[in-house]
Protein backbone atom coordinates (compact mmCIF):
# COMPACT_ATOMS: atom_id res chain seq x y z
CA UNK A 1 0.00 0.00 0.00
CA UNK A 2 2.94 2.29 0.89
CA UNK A 3 4.50 1.50 -2.36
CA UNK A 4 1.72 2.64 -4.54
CA UNK A 5 1.50 6.14 -1.95
CA UNK A 6 4.75 6.58 -2.93
CA UNK A 7 4.74 6.20 -6.50
CA UNK A 8 1.45 8.46 -6.86
CA UNK A 9 4.16 11.16 -4.60
CA UNK A 10 6.42 11.16 -7.11
CA UNK A 11 6.45 12.80 -11.17
CA UNK A 12 5.87 9.43 -13.72
CA UNK A 13 6.19 11.35 -16.62
CA UNK A 14 9.61 10.55 -17.35
CA UNK A 15 9.66 7.09 -16.37
CA UNK A 16 6.25 6.88 -19.10
CA UNK A 17 8.87 8.38 -21.43
CA UNK A 18 11.64 5.94 -20.88
CA UNK A 19 9.62 2.93 -20.54
CA UNK A 20 8.10 3.64 -24.53
CA UNK A 21 11.59 4.89 -25.84
CA UNK A 22 14.14 2.29 -24.06
CA UNK A 23 12.43 -1.11 -24.49
CA UNK A 24 12.10 -1.25 -28.51
CA UNK A 25 15.91 0.48 -28.23
CA UNK A 26 17.12 -2.23 -26.53
CA UNK A 27 16.09 -4.48 -28.77
CA UNK A 28 16.73 -2.97 -32.52
CA UNK A 29 20.24 -2.28 -31.21
CA UNK A 30 20.98 -5.75 -31.45
CA UNK A 31 21.22 -5.95 -35.26
CA UNK A 32 25.42 -4.17 -35.06
CA UNK A 33 26.14 -7.53 -33.54
CA UNK A 34 25.36 -9.84 -36.15
CA UNK A 35 26.85 -10.53 -39.37
CA UNK A 36 25.37 -10.29 -43.04
CA UNK A 37 24.44 -13.15 -45.18
CA UNK A 38 23.34 -16.86 -44.31
CA UNK A 39 24.90 -16.48 -40.71
CA UNK A 40 22.65 -13.49 -39.96
CA UNK A 41 19.65 -16.59 -40.47
CA UNK A 42 17.90 -17.30 -36.76
CA UNK A 43 15.50 -19.88 -38.44
CA UNK A 44 14.50 -21.06 -42.08
CA UNK A 45 11.17 -22.28 -43.01
CA UNK A 46 11.26 -24.83 -46.39
CA UNK A 47 13.11 -21.99 -48.65
CA UNK A 48 12.29 -18.81 -46.20
CA UNK A 49 14.74 -17.30 -43.98
CA UNK A 50 13.95 -15.46 -40.52
CA UNK A 51 16.35 -13.11 -40.03
CA UNK A 52 17.75 -11.83 -36.38
CA UNK A 53 16.18 -8.44 -37.47
CA UNK A 54 12.77 -10.62 -38.08
CA UNK A 55 13.01 -12.14 -34.85
CA UNK A 56 13.97 -8.61 -32.67
CA UNK A 57 11.02 -7.01 -34.59
CA UNK A 58 9.21 -9.76 -33.28
CA UNK A 59 10.09 -9.48 -29.71
CA UNK A 60 9.47 -5.72 -30.32
CA UNK A 61 5.76 -6.42 -30.88
CA UNK A 62 5.06 -9.03 -28.77
CA UNK A 63 6.42 -6.74 -25.69
CA UNK A 64 8.62 -9.23 -24.35
CA UNK A 65 10.37 -8.11 -21.22
CA UNK A 66 14.22 -7.86 -21.97
CA UNK A 67 15.14 -8.87 -18.20
CA UNK A 68 13.00 -11.80 -18.35
CA UNK A 69 14.47 -12.86 -21.65
CA UNK A 70 17.78 -13.20 -19.59
CA UNK A 71 16.87 -14.39 -16.44
CA UNK A 72 15.16 -17.91 -18.37
CA UNK A 73 18.15 -18.10 -21.18
CA UNK A 74 19.04 -21.42 -18.92
CA UNK A 75 15.32 -22.15 -19.65
CA UNK A 76 15.14 -22.43 -23.35
CA UNK A 77 13.36 -19.15 -23.54
CA UNK A 78 14.47 -18.11 -27.07
CA UNK A 79 13.21 -21.37 -28.37
CA UNK A 80 10.07 -20.77 -27.50
CA UNK A 81 9.82 -17.80 -28.66
CA UNK A 82 11.82 -18.82 -31.60
CA UNK A 83 8.89 -21.67 -31.88
CA UNK A 84 6.02 -19.07 -31.56
CA UNK A 85 7.94 -16.98 -34.42
CA UNK A 86 7.50 -20.32 -36.69
CA UNK A 87 4.25 -20.90 -36.05
CA UNK A 88 3.20 -17.26 -36.88
CA UNK A 89 5.20 -17.49 -39.89
CA UNK A 90 3.50 -20.76 -40.99
CA UNK A 91 -0.21 -19.80 -40.52
CA UNK A 92 0.70 -16.66 -42.43
CA UNK A 93 2.29 -18.74 -45.23
CA UNK A 94 -1.29 -21.16 -44.80
CA UNK A 95 -3.21 -18.07 -45.13
CA UNK A 96 -1.83 -16.67 -48.17
CA UNK A 97 -1.76 -20.51 -50.11
CA UNK A 98 -5.61 -20.25 -49.16
CA UNK A 99 -5.87 -17.03 -50.70
CA UNK A 100 -8.08 -15.63 -47.30
CA UNK A 101 -8.95 -12.26 -47.25
CA UNK A 102 -9.84 -9.37 -44.79
CA UNK A 103 -11.62 -5.92 -46.19
CA UNK A 104 -10.06 -2.46 -45.06
CA UNK A 105 -14.29 -2.01 -44.43
CA UNK A 106 -14.33 -5.19 -42.66
CA UNK A 107 -10.99 -4.36 -40.37
CA UNK A 108 -12.55 -0.87 -39.72
CA UNK A 109 -15.90 -2.46 -38.77
CA UNK A 110 -14.03 -4.58 -35.98
CA UNK A 111 -12.32 -1.99 -34.77
CA UNK A 112 -15.17 0.66 -34.30
CA UNK A 113 -16.89 -2.98 -32.66
CA UNK A 114 -14.32 -3.25 -29.78
CA UNK A 115 -15.89 -2.21 -26.78
CA UNK A 116 -12.53 -0.84 -25.52
CA UNK A 117 -12.84 1.57 -27.55
CA UNK A 118 -16.41 3.13 -27.54
CA UNK A 119 -18.09 5.70 -25.04
CA UNK A 120 -20.81 5.56 -22.58
CA UNK A 121 -23.59 5.82 -25.46
CA UNK A 122 -21.48 2.52 -27.36
CA UNK A 123 -20.20 4.87 -29.91
CA UNK A 124 -16.69 4.38 -31.32
CA UNK A 125 -14.59 6.91 -28.89
CA UNK A 126 -11.46 7.84 -31.34
CA UNK A 127 -10.20 9.54 -28.31
CA UNK A 128 -10.23 5.78 -26.67
CA UNK A 129 -8.56 4.64 -29.74
CA UNK A 130 -5.88 6.71 -29.14
CA UNK A 131 -5.37 6.43 -25.48
CA UNK A 132 -5.09 2.45 -26.08
CA UNK A 133 -2.36 2.81 -28.98
CA UNK A 134 0.05 5.78 -27.05
CA UNK A 135 -0.43 3.28 -24.03
CA UNK A 136 0.80 0.04 -25.77
CA UNK A 137 3.23 2.15 -27.72
CA UNK A 138 1.28 1.24 -31.29
CA UNK A 139 1.49 3.02 -34.17
CA UNK A 140 -2.44 2.96 -35.64
CA UNK A 141 -0.86 1.13 -38.49
CA UNK A 142 0.83 -1.75 -36.25
CA UNK A 143 -2.62 -2.14 -34.28
CA UNK A 144 -4.42 -2.43 -37.46
CA UNK A 145 -1.85 -4.69 -39.41
CA UNK A 146 -1.63 -6.94 -35.97
CA UNK A 147 -5.56 -7.41 -35.92
CA UNK A 148 -5.48 -8.45 -39.45
CA UNK A 149 -3.42 -11.41 -38.49
CA UNK A 150 -5.34 -11.86 -36.00
CA UNK A 151 -8.27 -12.12 -37.91
CA UNK A 152 -7.19 -13.79 -40.89
CA UNK A 153 -5.88 -16.75 -38.19
CA UNK A 154 -9.58 -17.03 -37.42
CA UNK A 155 -10.48 -17.18 -40.63
CA UNK A 156 -8.18 -20.04 -41.13
CA UNK A 157 -9.08 -22.09 -37.94
CA UNK A 158 -12.39 -21.95 -39.02
CA UNK A 159 -11.75 -22.91 -42.80
CA UNK A 160 -10.43 -26.02 -40.83
CA UNK A 161 -12.84 -26.76 -38.30
CA UNK A 162 -15.70 -24.47 -39.14
CA UNK A 163 -19.50 -25.83 -40.27
CA UNK A 164 -18.58 -29.06 -37.58
CA UNK A 165 -21.40 -31.30 -37.19
CA UNK A 166 -21.27 -34.06 -34.42
CA UNK A 167 -23.34 -37.48 -35.35
CA UNK A 168 -25.72 -38.53 -32.58
CA UNK A 169 -23.55 -41.45 -31.84
CA UNK A 170 -21.18 -38.97 -30.30
CA UNK A 171 -22.97 -36.37 -28.55
CA UNK A 172 -24.52 -39.75 -26.86
CA UNK A 173 -21.72 -40.83 -25.81
CA UNK A 174 -20.37 -37.72 -24.21
CA UNK A 175 -23.80 -37.58 -22.27
CA UNK A 176 -23.21 -41.12 -21.20
CA UNK A 177 -19.96 -40.37 -20.00
CA UNK A 178 -21.05 -37.16 -17.88
CA UNK A 179 -24.43 -37.76 -17.44
CA UNK A 180 -25.12 -41.58 -16.08
CA UNK A 181 -25.90 -42.35 -12.42
CA UNK A 182 -23.22 -44.53 -10.47
CA UNK A 183 -23.85 -46.13 -7.50
CA UNK A 184 -20.53 -46.98 -5.31
CA UNK A 185 -19.87 -48.98 -2.13
CA UNK A 186 -17.28 -47.14 0.03
CA UNK A 187 -15.39 -46.94 3.25
CA UNK A 188 -13.57 -44.60 5.04
CA UNK A 189 -10.00 -45.74 5.22
CA UNK A 190 -9.49 -43.45 8.13
CA UNK A 191 -9.61 -46.28 10.78
CA UNK A 192 -7.46 -48.37 9.06
CA UNK A 193 -4.10 -46.25 9.53
CA UNK A 194 -2.00 -46.37 11.84
CA UNK A 195 -3.19 -44.34 14.78
CA UNK A 196 -0.96 -41.47 15.94
CA UNK A 197 -1.57 -42.84 19.56
CA UNK A 198 -0.08 -46.13 18.66
CA UNK A 199 3.43 -44.45 17.48
CA UNK A 200 5.76 -45.40 19.88
CA UNK A 201 9.05 -43.44 21.52
CA UNK A 202 11.14 -45.64 19.94
CA UNK A 203 9.29 -45.34 16.40
CA UNK A 204 10.18 -41.52 16.90
CA UNK A 205 13.81 -42.14 17.97
CA UNK A 206 14.39 -43.95 14.70
CA UNK A 207 12.55 -42.20 12.46
CA UNK A 208 15.06 -39.01 13.85
CA UNK A 209 18.59 -40.93 13.60
CA UNK A 210 17.58 -41.95 9.87
CA UNK A 211 16.77 -39.00 9.17
CA UNK A 212 19.20 -36.34 11.18
CA UNK A 213 20.35 -34.27 8.33
CA UNK A 214 16.77 -33.57 6.79
CA UNK A 215 15.10 -32.70 10.23
CA UNK A 216 17.76 -29.94 11.01
CA UNK A 217 15.89 -26.78 11.07
CA UNK A 218 17.19 -23.23 10.81
CA UNK A 219 17.46 -20.84 14.07
CA UNK A 220 18.39 -17.06 12.58
CA UNK A 221 19.52 -14.89 14.38
CA UNK A 222 18.16 -11.40 13.19
CA UNK A 223 17.81 -7.13 13.61
CA UNK A 224 14.96 -5.48 12.51
CA UNK A 225 13.25 -2.01 12.48
CA UNK A 226 9.59 -0.68 11.94
CA UNK A 227 9.73 2.48 10.37
CA UNK A 228 6.93 4.87 9.97
CA UNK A 229 6.43 8.59 9.33
CA UNK A 230 5.83 9.24 13.23
CA UNK A 231 9.06 7.45 14.47
CA UNK A 232 11.04 8.67 11.46
CA UNK A 233 9.64 12.21 10.95
CA UNK A 234 7.46 12.62 13.99
CA UNK A 235 4.45 12.71 12.38
CA UNK A 236 1.68 11.06 10.97
CA UNK A 237 1.72 12.41 7.42
CA UNK A 238 3.08 9.84 4.60
CA UNK A 239 4.63 12.91 2.42
CA UNK A 240 7.16 13.33 0.23
CA UNK A 241 9.73 13.77 2.77
CA UNK A 242 8.71 10.88 4.42
CA UNK A 243 9.85 9.02 1.12
CA UNK A 244 12.67 10.52 0.53
CA UNK A 245 14.15 9.26 3.43
CA UNK A 246 13.15 5.42 2.87
CA UNK A 247 14.72 6.13 -0.58
CA UNK A 248 18.10 7.13 1.36
CA UNK A 249 18.08 3.97 3.83
CA UNK A 250 17.67 1.95 0.78
CA UNK A 251 20.82 3.55 -1.20
CA UNK A 252 22.49 3.10 2.53
CA UNK A 253 21.58 -0.71 2.08
CA UNK A 254 22.67 -0.70 -1.51
CA UNK A 255 26.21 0.57 -0.56
CA UNK A 256 27.13 -2.21 2.57
CA UNK A 257 25.36 -0.41 5.40
CA UNK A 258 24.94 -2.26 8.58
CA UNK A 259 21.20 -1.94 10.50
CA UNK A 260 22.99 -1.04 13.58
CA UNK A 261 24.05 2.47 11.75
CA UNK A 262 21.06 3.14 10.06
CA UNK A 263 18.96 2.83 13.71
CA UNK A 264 21.39 5.16 15.31
CA UNK A 265 21.39 7.91 12.26
CA UNK A 266 17.93 7.79 11.98
CA UNK A 267 17.48 7.44 15.59
CA UNK A 268 15.12 4.09 15.31
CA UNK A 269 14.73 1.33 17.94
CA UNK A 270 16.36 -1.82 16.77
CA UNK A 271 14.83 -5.21 17.81
CA UNK A 272 17.28 -8.25 18.02
CA UNK A 273 15.74 -11.49 17.73
CA UNK A 274 18.58 -14.76 18.84
CA UNK A 275 17.69 -18.45 18.07
CA UNK A 276 14.45 -17.53 16.41
CA UNK A 277 12.52 -20.35 14.73
CA UNK A 278 9.28 -19.81 12.96
CA UNK A 279 5.99 -21.27 14.95
CA UNK A 280 2.38 -21.23 15.15
CA UNK A 281 2.64 -18.24 17.68
CA UNK A 282 5.19 -16.25 15.73
CA UNK A 283 4.03 -12.70 14.90
CA UNK A 284 3.47 -11.33 11.59
CA UNK A 285 6.59 -9.17 10.91
CA UNK A 286 9.17 -11.65 12.38
CA UNK A 287 7.61 -14.58 10.21
CA UNK A 288 7.60 -13.22 6.91
CA UNK A 289 11.45 -12.03 8.15
CA UNK A 290 12.31 -15.88 8.68
CA UNK A 291 10.51 -16.71 5.52
CA UNK A 292 12.62 -14.41 3.72
CA UNK A 293 15.75 -15.32 5.31
CA UNK A 294 18.00 -15.87 2.04
CA UNK A 295 17.92 -12.29 1.67
CA UNK A 296 20.58 -11.03 4.45
CA UNK A 297 19.17 -7.29 4.39
CA UNK A 298 16.14 -6.37 3.07
CA UNK A 299 13.32 -3.40 3.22
CA UNK A 300 9.67 -4.58 2.91
CA UNK A 301 6.40 -2.49 2.55
CA UNK A 302 4.24 -4.11 5.28
CA UNK A 303 0.92 -1.90 4.79
CA UNK A 304 1.04 0.70 7.41
CA UNK A 305 4.72 0.70 7.87
CA UNK A 306 8.10 -0.18 6.94
CA UNK A 307 10.27 -3.11 7.87
CA UNK A 308 13.91 -3.39 7.50
CA UNK A 309 15.51 -6.36 8.92
CA UNK A 310 18.98 -7.90 8.73
CA UNK A 311 19.73 -11.65 9.23
CA UNK A 312 22.96 -11.83 11.43
CA UNK A 313 23.22 -16.02 11.71
CA UNK A 314 21.72 -18.83 10.42
CA UNK A 315 22.42 -22.09 12.38
CA UNK A 316 20.58 -25.62 11.03
CA UNK A 317 20.22 -27.44 14.38
CA UNK A 318 18.68 -30.94 15.24
CA UNK A 319 15.59 -30.10 17.38
CA UNK A 320 15.85 -32.34 20.85
CA UNK A 321 13.54 -34.96 20.48
CA UNK A 322 11.63 -33.75 23.83
CA UNK A 323 10.58 -30.49 21.90
CA UNK A 324 7.17 -30.41 21.97
CA UNK A 325 6.54 -28.98 18.68
CA UNK A 326 9.68 -30.85 17.17
CA UNK A 327 7.97 -34.51 18.43
CA UNK A 328 4.75 -33.41 17.33
CA UNK A 329 6.16 -32.72 13.55
CA UNK A 330 7.65 -36.88 13.91
CA UNK A 331 4.37 -37.88 14.54
CA UNK A 332 2.94 -36.43 12.14
CA UNK A 333 5.33 -37.10 9.51
CA UNK A 334 5.26 -40.65 10.70
CA UNK A 335 1.16 -41.52 10.54
CA UNK A 336 1.71 -39.57 6.80
CA UNK A 337 4.37 -41.87 5.76
CA UNK A 338 2.35 -44.93 7.24
CA UNK A 339 -0.98 -43.52 5.72
CA UNK A 340 1.05 -43.11 2.27
CA UNK A 341 2.14 -46.50 2.22
CA UNK A 342 -0.88 -48.13 3.35
CA UNK A 343 -2.63 -46.21 0.63
CA UNK A 344 0.30 -47.18 -1.85
CA UNK A 345 0.11 -50.69 -1.23
CA UNK A 346 -3.85 -50.75 -2.11
CA UNK A 347 -3.47 -49.08 -5.11
CA UNK A 348 -0.59 -51.28 -6.77
CA UNK A 349 -2.83 -54.39 -5.60
CA UNK A 350 -6.02 -52.48 -7.80
CA UNK A 351 -3.34 -52.15 -10.48
CA UNK A 352 -2.03 -55.59 -11.09
CA UNK A 353 -6.12 -56.50 -10.65
CA UNK A 354 -5.17 -58.22 -7.39
CA UNK A 355 -7.81 -56.57 -4.91
CA UNK A 356 -11.19 -58.17 -5.45
CA UNK A 357 -14.29 -58.03 -3.51
CA UNK A 358 -13.25 -60.27 -0.59
CA UNK A 359 -10.24 -58.00 -0.31
CA UNK A 360 -12.51 -55.29 0.12
CA UNK A 361 -14.94 -56.58 2.65
CA UNK A 362 -12.08 -58.17 4.80
CA UNK A 363 -10.64 -54.45 5.53
CA UNK A 364 -13.92 -53.34 6.31
CA UNK A 365 -14.54 -56.24 9.02
CA UNK A 366 -10.97 -56.02 10.16
CA UNK A 367 -11.22 -52.13 10.93
CA UNK A 368 -14.80 -52.30 11.92
CA UNK A 369 -15.54 -49.63 9.05
CA UNK A 370 -19.16 -49.45 7.80
CA UNK A 371 -19.76 -50.03 3.85
CA UNK A 372 -21.46 -47.10 2.93
CA UNK A 373 -23.48 -46.31 -0.15
CA UNK A 374 -24.33 -43.37 -2.27
CA UNK A 375 -25.46 -42.43 -5.91
CA UNK A 376 -23.70 -39.98 -8.12
CA UNK A 377 -26.33 -38.24 -10.14
CA UNK A 378 -23.19 -36.67 -13.11
CA UNK A 379 -19.73 -36.16 -13.16
CA UNK A 380 -20.12 -32.79 -11.46
CA UNK A 381 -22.19 -33.99 -8.72
CA UNK A 382 -18.85 -33.11 -6.06
CA UNK A 383 -21.11 -33.17 -2.89
CA UNK A 384 -19.25 -35.91 -1.44
CA UNK A 385 -16.26 -36.51 -3.42
CA UNK A 386 -13.58 -33.72 -4.74
CA UNK A 387 -14.11 -32.93 -8.43
CA UNK A 388 -10.83 -34.96 -9.61
CA UNK A 389 -12.17 -37.74 -7.91
CA UNK A 390 -15.58 -37.79 -9.37
CA UNK A 391 -13.97 -37.77 -13.11
CA UNK A 392 -11.56 -40.15 -11.38
CA UNK A 393 -14.93 -42.57 -11.30
CA UNK A 394 -16.65 -41.68 -14.67
CA UNK A 395 -13.26 -42.79 -16.34
CA UNK A 396 -13.44 -46.30 -14.97
CA UNK A 397 -15.87 -49.13 -15.39
CA UNK A 398 -18.74 -51.19 -13.64
CA UNK A 399 -17.28 -52.84 -11.02
CA UNK A 400 -13.62 -51.82 -10.55
CA UNK A 401 -12.00 -50.22 -7.77
CA UNK A 402 -9.95 -47.18 -6.75
CA UNK A 403 -9.07 -44.57 -3.91
CA UNK A 404 -11.16 -41.31 -3.78
CA UNK A 405 -10.94 -38.03 -1.45
CA UNK A 406 -13.50 -35.53 -0.06
CA UNK A 407 -12.20 -31.57 0.63
CA UNK A 408 -11.23 -32.51 3.78
CA UNK A 409 -8.27 -34.72 2.65
CA UNK A 410 -10.13 -38.19 3.76
CA UNK A 411 -9.19 -41.43 1.69
CA UNK A 412 -11.85 -43.28 0.68
CA UNK A 413 -11.67 -46.88 -0.97
CA UNK A 414 -14.68 -47.23 -3.31
CA UNK A 415 -15.94 -49.94 -5.43
CA UNK A 416 -18.26 -48.74 -8.58
CA UNK A 417 -20.99 -51.48 -8.20
CA UNK A 418 -23.75 -50.33 -10.76
CA UNK A 419 -23.54 -47.74 -13.80
CA UNK A 420 -26.77 -46.60 -15.52
CA UNK A 421 -26.17 -45.24 -18.68
CA UNK A 422 -29.06 -43.81 -20.55
CA UNK A 423 -29.37 -42.58 -24.05
CA UNK A 424 -30.29 -38.71 -24.55
CA UNK A 425 -33.28 -37.53 -26.86
CA UNK A 426 -32.91 -34.92 -29.82
CA UNK A 427 -36.32 -33.38 -28.11
CA UNK A 428 -33.84 -33.66 -24.86
CA UNK A 429 -33.12 -29.90 -23.12
CA UNK A 430 -29.68 -30.80 -22.83
CA UNK A 431 -29.18 -32.33 -26.30
CA UNK A 432 -27.71 -28.25 -27.58
CA UNK A 433 -24.84 -28.91 -24.92
CA UNK A 434 -23.55 -31.78 -25.34
CA UNK A 435 -24.01 -31.50 -29.51
CA UNK A 436 -21.39 -28.39 -29.02
CA UNK A 437 -19.19 -30.70 -26.90
CA UNK A 438 -19.47 -32.92 -29.48
CA UNK A 439 -18.46 -30.59 -32.17
CA UNK A 440 -15.59 -29.00 -30.00
CA UNK A 441 -14.03 -32.67 -29.81
CA UNK A 442 -14.02 -33.21 -33.45
CA UNK A 443 -13.23 -29.47 -34.00
CA UNK A 444 -9.97 -30.66 -31.91
CA UNK A 445 -9.19 -33.85 -33.48
CA UNK A 446 -9.31 -31.82 -36.75
CA UNK A 447 -6.53 -29.14 -35.34
CA UNK A 448 -4.40 -32.29 -34.21
CA UNK A 449 -4.57 -33.90 -37.62
CA UNK A 450 -3.81 -30.10 -39.44
CA UNK A 451 -0.90 -30.08 -36.98
CA UNK A 452 0.55 -33.36 -37.94
CA UNK A 453 -0.04 -32.57 -41.29
CA UNK A 454 1.89 -29.17 -41.29
CA UNK A 455 4.99 -30.74 -39.44
CA UNK A 456 5.04 -32.80 -42.12
CA UNK A 457 4.36 -30.30 -44.68
CA UNK A 458 7.05 -27.59 -43.54
CA UNK A 459 11.07 -28.14 -43.05
CA UNK A 460 12.40 -26.08 -40.08
CA UNK A 461 15.62 -25.77 -39.58
CA UNK A 462 17.25 -23.50 -36.57
CA UNK A 463 20.51 -21.61 -37.09
CA UNK A 464 22.69 -23.05 -33.92
CA UNK A 465 25.30 -20.70 -34.20
CA UNK A 466 23.30 -17.52 -34.79
CA UNK A 467 21.28 -18.59 -31.86
CA UNK A 468 24.11 -18.63 -29.52
CA UNK A 469 25.31 -15.44 -30.86
CA UNK A 470 21.60 -13.88 -29.64
CA UNK A 471 21.91 -15.76 -26.53
CA UNK A 472 25.39 -13.97 -25.87
CA UNK A 473 24.12 -10.57 -26.60
CA UNK A 474 21.66 -11.33 -23.64
CA UNK A 475 23.81 -12.33 -20.99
Amino acid sequence: MLNSIRKFSKTFFAKIILVIMIIPFVLWGMGGVFTSGNTNNVVKINNKNISTQDFMDFLNTANIDVEAIRENLDNNVLEQLISNLVSKEILKFEVENLNLSISENALAQNIKKNPNFQDDNDKFSRIKYEKFLLSNNLTAAQFEMSLKKNELEKKLFYYIGGGIKSPFFITNKIFKEQESKINLDYINLNKAYLSKNDITEKNIENFINENSEELKEEYINFSYIKISPKNLLGTDEYNEIFFNKIDEIENKILNGEKITNIASTYNLKLINKDNYIKNENSNTIEKKIYELKDNKIELFDEGNFYVLYQINKVDKILPKSNNKEFKNKITELLYQKNKYEFNKKILEQIGKKEFNQKDFEDLSAKNSIKVEKILINSVNDDKKFTEDSVKLIYSLPQKSFTLLSDDLDNIYLVKIVKIDAKNITKKSNKFKNFDNQGKIKLREQMYSSYDNSLTNKYEVNINQKTLERVKNYFK
